[in-house]
């Protein structure tokens, strides 16, 4: 259940929106004048019927006190998910009771309600009982398998680099990207879906501005060692083998006894390719200090179901995937619905985050960022590009190129006031990129991404 009287901001509704669209439209009904009928319960439901262009209003109803996160439910005909009068309404009952008033629910709000309450609880008499079924011979087979064919495109992929290198990287560009998906393809087949990743990012390197052909030559590399690695996987150490398997694509399983904590909602956002939505969740554990990171996929063009509103905190079981220094976790069972808190993790200085950065590549080699949060560092200009300068030092961190083109740089920089903040975000080889930040003292957390 979520904290009695304890609504949530507009800052933490707007997080839960799918895509800038959504954030737009839902930001524009959430003023009383569309809206009639609305109200919430003291469960932790919200509804209302929001005036559309037809005759019908649409009916909206949301479950703000669910363990699992925010279910919505809405008879409009979107599917993006929330729909942006599911964003409206939220932000409309963040206002307080004026505009939602507490009451009883209507009755197409109430079925809904009941709905998902027979459901949980056959899902809960249900428990695992498909647990176990499967034939572990026969998953053990299918590995095997698996594991054949990824050698095979490992191997091919090692004789397409050497050629590489041996034809020299002059050519490259008069080559096209045709050359590199025909690879990527061959990966696909492979079922190396990690070396096809890989693969397409080194076509996007040539001709993408001085010193391609130094970048091309440092990632090969790379590349070449996770092959090198999953070829001769049985010699290494069991948390490194285990970072190979997941860098290849092969996927893994939690790993180890869950981790019950109060996880504070540190940062959401959404990436997207032609192919899938992947949605980053960091969350930071209250009592054990990890840095959690949650995945969660949807097709091409539409959100992931999975969204925590930022700056939140839910009681929950994490378990940890294996490999060294892995933050990746999966989200087990919650035992209370995201609540207002005023915890903050930890921060370091400039020049720390950087040496994690470091440590964490013994262990992960083909690590992008580390997830850190700095303490008291200045937003400050920097000829054309910008970085966090230590209050209480004289050292600093240029910001990436991605943070630079995003508007949370103003929303910072603002914040700042040319004052210290704390800020979460992803330290790596680019620079930092910042998630989220806090100002000195008291003051709501303020996503930037």
């Amino acid at each position: 259940m979520t904290q009695q009287g304890v609504r949530w901001s507009a800052e933490q509704v707007l997080a839960l929106a799918p895509d800038a669209a959504s954030r737009k439209a839902g930001g524009k009904l959430g003023a009383a004048g569309p809206w009639s009928e609305a109200g919430s319960s003291d469960e932790g439901t919200v509804w209302g019927l929001c005036k559309g262009s037809g005759s019908k209003p649409y009916q909206t109803v949301v479950d703000v006190a669910d363990v699992a996160g925010p279910a919505y439910k809405c008879s409009c005909p979107s599917r993006k998910f929330p729909c942006k009068h599911a964003l409206g309404l939220l932000l409309l009952w963040s206002g307080g009771d004026s505009a939602v008033p507490s009451g009883k629910p209507p009755g197409w709000a109430e079925e809904w309600i009941e709905g998902r309450k027979k459901r949980a609880e056959r899902k809960q008499a249900e428990g695992g009982s498909g647990a176990g079924s499967a034939d572990p011979e026969a998953a053990r087979r299918r590995a095997e398998r698996r594991a054949e064919k990824v050698g095979a495109g490992a191997a091919e992929l090692e004789q397409r680099l050497a050629d590489l290198v041996r034809g020299g990287l002059a050519g490259v560009e008069q080559a096209g990207y045709g050359l590199w998906e025909e690879t990527a393809a061959r990966m696909v087949d492979a079922q190396a879906g990690g070396l096809a990743a890989r693969v397409r990012e080194l076509g996007a390197i040539p001709s993408s501005g001085p010193g391609w052909p130094v970048r091309l030559l440092e990632e090969c590399a790379l590349l070449h060692l996770l092959d090198q690695g999953w070829l001769n996987r049985e010699r290494l150490p069991a948390d490194l083998a285990a970072t190979v398997r997941s860098r290849i694509g092969l996927p893994t399983a939690p790993d180890g006894p869950p981790v019950r904590d109060r996880w504070l909602v540190l940062a959401q956002y959404d990436t997207a390719d032609a192919r899938l939505t992947t949605r980053r969740i960091w969350l930071h554990g209250a009592d054990s200090s990890r840095t959690a990171l949650l995945l969660s996929y949807g097709a091409a063009g539409r959100a992931p179901e999975l969204a925590l509103p930022v700056g939140l905190a839910l009681e929950a079981e994490l378990s940890f995937h294996p490999g060294g220094g892995q933050s990746r976790a999966a989200l087990g069972e919650r035992f209370a619905g995201p609540v207002a808190t005023s915890l903050r993790p930890p921060g370091v200085p400039t020049a720390q985050a950087v040496a994690r950065y470091g440590e964490a590549l013994r262990d992960d080699p083909w690590l992008d960022s580390v997830p850190v949060t700095l303490d008291r560092v200045i937003p400050t200009p920097d000829g054309d590009s910008w970085q966090l300068a230590d209050a209480d030092g004289d050292t600093a961190l240029p910001l990436t190129p991605v943070a630079r083109s995003r508007p949370g740089l103003w929303k910072l920089v603002a914040l700042s006031g040319g004052g210290p903040v704390r800020v979460f975000g992803e330290c790596g080889h680019r620079g930092f990129t910042p998630l989220v930040a806090w100002p000195e003292g008291a003051g709501e957390a303020v996503r930037l991404c």
